[in-house]
């Protein structure tokens, strides 16, 4: 049976609206005119936009269109609190081909509406068209005192440098979704969500911030990339130890070091004193693990092992022009 769309865009569009009905109030207009109406805010405004692209960040065979709307929303989630900002709104442009399901769609919108739930932001609008592959792009906003947003180019010499969580899971998870075998364990469990329905850590990167975190960014692409990411912008460098890292059940050293899309946050403190006040406030507010790994030199990116031999790093991770 033909199951592709048959309704027309004002009637999926109608279709839509009911699933993100229900608005706080700062959303003056929400979907359904011309543009969105927001109540000014106090602070100061950020913005960030990702999109997500059929057969480069997804694949269909193995991507449920709830996970697919979920993770959309919370990958710019991530980089809002990457800059310590409060999650306020989302735009959604999406590219649909005509093979496409309404009930799909609805699906899609489904996970979006419960990521938006899940970080207090809300979808006012966007835009549809079609397309010969499915894209889905997120613009989002958010909120931050004025002068406190941490950038990625505040790293100085002798800040430590520490990620939440563990690394690697998502890669681990993705590579056991190809496999196509049912997942037999609470580990296998746990690297398929990573991968599917990532956590952006909004709450942990408020901590962070309040106590003096010089430098902070999401790890989307890979901690070697990013972090030579942070040193290029903070113009410092960094030795890296190996035997820090915190890797993931079920994930190898490789993964964690370059495996990409764990949306942790990699971040420089100002000194130990600060990474022992987070470290105790982020296990006991978020029941979160923060780890230092390393520390902020004046040049060059390095890597030491467990002897306590020093090689240089490679910024190795996922580059959507240059591959891996």
């Amino acid at each position: 049976m033909d199951k592709r769309m048959r309704t027309s865009e004002d009637e999926l569009l109608a279709a839509i609206r009911k699933v993100l009905s229900g608005a706080g109030p700062e959303v003056v207009v929400g979907p359904g005119d011309d543009a969105a109406v927001l109540a000014a805010a106090s602070g100061e405004q950020v913005l960030t936009a990702d999109v997500l692209v059929e057969g480069v960040h997804f694949d269909l065979s193995l991507t449920s269109a709830r996970d697919l709307g979920y993770k959309a929303i919370t990958v710019n989630v991530s980089d809002l609190a990457a800059m310590a900002a409060s999650p306020r709104a989302a735009l959604v442009t999406l590219v649909l081909p005509p093979s496409v399901e309404e009930s799909w769609v609805m699906e899609l919108f489904g996970g979006m509406r419960e990521a938006c739930d899940e970080y207090a932001l809300w979808l006012v609008g966007g835009d549809l068209s079609s397309g010969s592959k499915i894209s889905v792009s997120v613009t989002a906003t958010g909120e931050v005192a004025p002068g406190r947003a941490v950038l990625r180019s505040g790293a100085r010499v002798g800040d430590v440098v520490v990620v939440t969580g563990e690394l690697g899971a998502s890669a681990a998870g993705l590579r056991l979704a190809r496999e196509g075998r049912a997942p037999s364990s609470d580990t296998d469990r746990a690297l398929l969500r990573a991968h599917f329905r990532p956590v952006a850590r909004v709450g942990e990167a408020g901590v962070l911030a309040r106590h003096g975190a010089t430098a902070m960014m999401d790890i989307s692409d890979g901690l070697a990339l990013d972090l030579s990411r942070m040193c290029r912008a903070s113009r410092v460098g960094v030795t890296l130890r190996s035997v820090d890292i915190p890797v993931a059940d079920g994930a190898s050293f490789a993964d964690a070091l370059s495996g990409g899309e764990d949306y942790e946050l990699l971040v420089t403190l100002p000194h130990v004193v600060a990474f022992e006040a987070v470290k105790v406030e982020l296990r006991e507010t978020f029941g979160a693990a923060v780890t230092a790994i390393g520390t902020i030199e004046a040049e060059g990116l390095k890597i030491q092992d467990m002897s306590g031999s020093l090689a240089p790093l490679a910024p190795e991770g996922w580059d959507h022009f240059g591959g891996r």
